[in-house]
């Protein structure tokens, strides 16, 4: 959930408040934005949860301002690009979650990371094939990560199909954000069982990081068709 809320919060900083990039930064922004950003570990001197206050007044003033008639210097813009550039964020960050989601069973994969760029380089040389494997005491750790960023965004994406609803209709891209929201409602599904089962894939257990996986995989593709529908002029 932080993470999320983290990459939304910077993309009200850099995207949604401003009209250009050489515009002004929204002076609450600039506060809550790296609040947000504090470790999440610190008990005292300062606590994080006194760090994430800070940042929630904060956000509460700018949206304070941004409805007040008589100030102009709070703004929102509902655009088609800052829309897209937020979703970009979103895609490499559900992404990454598939990927260690699915690693929740031993897997060969092909390093594809300079794929598609032949003069492309890295900073140490790496095997054309590696294996991935969360370790076993992990593996409900990365569910619950998965549970929690999935939930956050879902709430993040149907304020958006609120505060975007001009723009998705002259993208015709109602449908593809619907069907977003509700890849991820699935995703918010009770567990069957008192823990995170982690069967074979194929075997006679269950695998709920591989059911994790294929919803978060499933509006993760969602997501990309969105943001090229809103990128098309």
């Amino acid at each position: 959930v932080l993470v999320q809320v983290r990459d939304f919060s910077r993309a009200f900083r850099e995207d949604f408040s401003r009209s250009q990039s050489q515009s002004t930064e929204d002076a609450d922004l600039i506060i809550a934005e790296p609040k947000f950003n504090f470790t999440n570990d610190s008990w005292l001197f300062p606590a994080s949860e006194s760090q994430y206050k800070e940042a929630i007044a904060a956000l509460n003033s700018y949206l304070l301002r941004m409805v007040d008639a008589d100030q102009s210097d709070a703004q929102f813009y509902a655009r088609a690009d800052n829309l897209a550039s937020w979703l970009s964020n979103v895609e490499s960050r559900l992404g990454s979650l598939s990927q260690r989601l699915s690693a929740s069973v031993l897997q060969q994969r092909a390093n594809t990371d300079m794929a598609g760029d032949p003069s492309a380089t890295q900073s140490t040389p790496a095997r054309a094939e590696v294996a991935v494997k969360t370790p076993w005491l992990e593996i409900d750790d990365v569910f619950f990560e998965a549970r929690g960023a999935t939930w956050a965004l879902l709430h993040f994406l149907r304020a958006a199909e609120v505060d975007f609803a001009q723009v998705l209709d002259d993208k015709n891209a109602g449908a593809s954000l619907d069907q977003i929201i509700r890849e991820l409602e699935a995703s918010q599904r009770s567990l069957g069982f008192p823990m995170v089962l982690n069967g074979s894939g194929f075997g006679m257990f269950a695998n709920h990081s591989l059911t994790m996986a294929n919803y978060v995989s499933r509006a993760n593709a969602a997501i990309i068709d969105l943001r090229r529908l809103l990128s098309q002029g």
